[in-house]
């Protein structure tokens, strides 16, 4: 007999499974065993009752992420081996250095976790379940941390899930320490930068880590730039600009509290710069107010236009507003960095919402770098969705 509970998929939906996508959507369920409740780890068959995998289970469009293709447990062990597999990774990724203790531990299914992010600043691993399943194997989660990093390079556990967890029965409060909470150090270090992190009260986990190299490619460009980050969050592409020779660094964002963060990640690596100003405002109503041709390096980093799919006809309409107030700002010779983070687009639709821009604001534009996630955000193969960072760096005349 086995462990866990078996769903039986309808003939002919096993295609998907066979080429290793690690999801199951709800229609191609025949049936569902009694008693299964959310959250639950499920034994997948196909029609004929050929076993496909083993994942967690929950009652919404994506009802089974699949764990793991082999007839296995998902147990303490488990996750030691596939939190192993992500450290060395990461390790070879050459990410976790002295002047570097900022990096994506694990990166849900580009990781074989689906459901689960585990962000590293310093020696606190903040945890964030986005599956019922994840949620309830936290404390495995745990120990299987501990038994991976050393003490003296994991102090503290932060689990941040109230704003992602999909449950539709109502559950307990879960942000909390899952283990250590005092005494910690609330900086770490991206690149030779310290960065104050809030990953309790911060939006994602604290900080945009999926940046990081394309704020490196940002600093290059600076010298002698003025310069404008628009939904700047906590200043991190303005740290980099300020490093790279900016003469000047405007830093927008609708969040105060977000902008005094940025404030003190400026204090803590450049001491008091007059360069730097922060400014607390609506993106759209700034850029209008912007006068033509004052910045020469722009920064469109803004929230995620669309987080499912039947938002997506707006969310383009709203990047081509987006960078044609850009555009139509920029001073002749300007760069433009412009990102999208919504999954439910396409990097093609993307693209042609910024061609669009650029067709309507009549200027000269020129593609000079297309960007995308680093290296600790690792996509499956198996697994395109896992693709949602999308960038351009434009030259304008």
């Amino acid at each position: 007999m086995h462990l866990y509970k078996e769903i039986v998929l309808r003939p002919g939906k096993e295609e998907s499974i066979k080429r290793f996508h690690p999801w199951i959507f709800s229609g191609a369920i025949a049936s569902l065993p009694e008693g299964l409740k959310e959250g639950d780890t499920v034994r997948l068959l196909s029609s004929d009752r050929t076993f496909l995998g083993v994942g967690h289970y929950q009652p919404s469009s994506i009802a089974v992420r699949i764990m793991s293709f082999q007839d296995q447990r998902v147990d303490a062990s488990y996750y030691k081996q596939q939190i192993s597999t992500a450290y060395a990774l990461r390790l070879r990724l050459r990410l976790i250095r002295d002047d570097n203790t900022i990096y994506r531990l694990v990166h849900g299914e580009g990781d074989g976790l689906p459901g689960l992010i585990i962000d590293m600043y310093g020696v606190t691993a903040v945890v964030q379940a986005h599956s019922a399943g994840i949620h309830f194997d936290r404390e495995l989660i745990v120990q299987a941390l501990q038994e991976v990093y050393p003490p003296e390079k994991l102090k503290h556990i932060y689990y941040k899930s109230e704003g992602t967890l999909p449950f539709k029965a109502n559950i307990e409060d879960t942000d909390g320490y899952l283990f250590g909470g005092k005494e910690r150090e609330e900086t770490a270090l991206e690149n030779g930068f310290r960065f104050r992190i809030d990953w309790e009260k911060g939006q994602k986990t604290g900080f945009f880590i999926d940046q990081r190299e394309n704020r490196l490619l940002l600093e290059q460009y600076a010298s002698g730039c003025t310069v404008l980050n628009m939904f700047s969050y906590t200043g991190g592409f303005s740290a980099y600009a300020l490093r790279g020779g900016a003469i000047a660094v405007d830093s927008v964002d609708s969040s105060s509290k977000a902008l005094s963060i940025g404030e003190e990640n400026v204090a803590l690596n450049f001491g008091k710069d007059t360069r730097h100003a922060s400014h607390a405002e609506d993106a759209f109503k700034f850029l209008r107010e912007v006068p033509d041709g004052k910045y020469d390096l722009m920064v469109l980093d803004p929230p995620a236009f669309a987080k499912r799919r039947g938002a997506t006809r707006n969310a383009l309409q709203g990047y081509k507003k987006l960078n044609l107030a850009a555009m139509n700002k920029i001073a002749s010779g300007g760069v433009l960095f412009t990102f999208s983070c919504s999954q439910a687009l396409t990097r093609d639709q993307f693209r042609m919402a910024v061609f669009s821009a650029a067709a309507i604001s009549g200027r000269n534009v020129r593609l000079l770098h297309q960007l995308t996630q680093p290296a600790d955000h690792p996509i499956s193969m198996y697994h395109p969705e896992g693709e949602y960072l999308k960038g351009l760096v434009l030259y304008i005349d």
